[in-house]
């Protein structure tokens, strides 16, 4: 007999401000540049893309912000989200480990995605926007954006990475569903689409040249903003919900973990997950281990350089302190797609640098070996983006059994992996492979840095 426990919180129990990890960091982010200039930016530079509010949030160093009623209202559809305690993994690995897992696979959209789209799609509304242009890797984020456009009344223009539109078409068709339109980027639709594809017809696309093709779209027309889905301090604020909830929720519990896990493309739902308990470290000196799971054919963290780099593939984005692979790297083609990014969050990057989180790489096949023994003993398909953390949590598990030490465990199981079963298809058909990245090619694309002068 299977055996399962949840922890739930009440609708008057979910947090009512998100948190800030700003305004406790020893040591601040340095500041993003003009990509222009290459003069710290100010308010103005960042209002053709966003709104005020959100620039606000963006440069924000008070420890709280107020999540207003209307986002409040919209979240209570599936939040908040429950803490599971993990028996029946735990039973698997026999190691001397407790296992819980934050389900965000219980929002509309399938991910932890919505918790920031809402936020963004209602600021862009209280400013009268009209359209957003947005970009999405494997679909989490253009279908979480959808959703919450719809219920302001927004027009909404995706560019979805090419091998990721191939791959899963259902993430289109959620799209669709919430009534915005996507395109397979690299496009015809933009000059920087144009220009590449002239280049080379069939370009896979990157989560850089898609975003370089929505900041273009927004960035000529005045009526439209850009939406970002991760990397960036307000987005990754927004996904706290997350986090402070587990810390309620662990207080039922009567336990705490000693480490927390979670997957890593740009640092929204790692953040989401770690940053409350990484207040608890600076607060009141917990030993909390934080750890951001990439993929291994996309290595930033364990494999790239902290430096100033753009955002996008083409150089139309603020320069931003990170570490990254270099903004011209094109990801092999792995099935989770929403790690395919070549950069990292400048918060997250400061974190690494100074120590206080850690980062591991894992490969692809890893990965979903990991993920089906999951769904085998806990019942949840997770998203192939989850199974990066999930693959981690077996690490930890065997190395406390190795060094005979009891260890909890939080990781974030950031969303289902049901419009994502081709992946497994692929899987089970031993078609996927691993993919690793030569030294030559990082240092390549990171020497065509040196240029910027930054």
């Amino acid at each position: 007999m299977k055996k399962f426990k949840k922890y739930y919180l009440s609708e008057k129990e979910m947090p009512t401000q998100w948190y800030n990890i700003m305004a406790d960091m020893p040591n601040k982010p340095k500041p993003p540049l003009h990509p222009g200039t290459k003069q710290p930016l100010g308010p103005e530079d960042l209002a053709p893309l966003f709104p005020m509010e959100l620039i606000k949030q963006e440069v924000a160093t008070e420890k709280w912000i107020d999540i207003p009623e209307e986002v409040l209202d919209i979240y209570k559809i599936w939040r908040p989200s429950p803490l599971i305690r993990a028996y029946n993994l735990e039973k698997l690995l026999d190691a001397p480990v407790k296992i819980y897992y934050k389900y965000e696979g219980v929002s509309p959209a399938g991910s932890h995605k919505p918790n920031t789209a809402v936020p963004q799609a209602y600021y862009n509304y209280k400013e009268g926007v009209k359209r957003i242009t947005t970009e999405t890797g494997a679909g989490q984020w253009g279908s979480a954006l959808s959703f919450a456009t719809q219920f302001f009344d927004i027009d909404l223009q995706v560019f979805m990475v090419k091998v990721s539109y191939n791959q899963k078409p259902y993430r289109k068709s959620m799209i669709n569903t919430w009534g915005a339109n996507v395109v397979p980027s690299p496009s015809n639709l933009t000059e920087v689409g144009r220009a590449i594809l002239e280049k080379d017809p069939d370009n896979p696309g990157s989560l850089g040249i898609a975003i370089s093709e929505a900041v273009e779209m927004a960035v000529k027309d005045p009526d439209t903003k850009y939406s970002l889905g991760s990397v960036l301090n307000h987005v990754l604020m927004h996904q706290t919900v997350i986090g402070l909830e587990a810390l309620k929720q662990f207080e039922l519990a009567d336990d705490y973990p000693d480490i927390v896990i979670g997957c890593f493309g740009g640092g929204s739902n790692f953040a989401g997950i770690s940053f409350p308990f990484l207040k608890e470290n600076f607060e009141k000196g917990k030993k909390t281990r934080a750890i951001a799971v990439e993929p291994y054919s996309c290595p930033k963290l364990t494999r790239g350089e902290f430096r100033y780099d753009f955002g996008d593939s083409v150089g139309m984005t603020p320069l931003i302190p990170m570490y990254t692979l270099g903004h011209t790297f094109m990801p092999p083609k792995i099935h989770a797609g929403g790690l395919r990014y070549h950069g990292a969050g400048a918060i997250v990057s400061q974190l690494l640098k100074d120590g206080l989180i850690e980062a591991a790489a894992v490969h692809q096949l890893e990965c979903f070996d990991a993920g089906v023994k999951f769904a085998r003993a806990e019942g949840i398909i997770p998203a192939p983006e989850s199974t990066h953390a999930i693959a981690q949590v077996f690490r930890e598990a065997r190395k406390a059994k190795e060094e005979g030490v009891e260890k909890t465990i939080l990781f974030n199981l950031s969303g289902h992996g049901l419009v994502d079963m081709a992946s497994y298809d692929q899987y089970f058909a031993g078609n996927l492979h691993d993919y690793s990245v030569s030294d030559d090619e990082i240092k390549k694309n990171l020497e065509a840095l040196d240029s910027l002068g930054v």
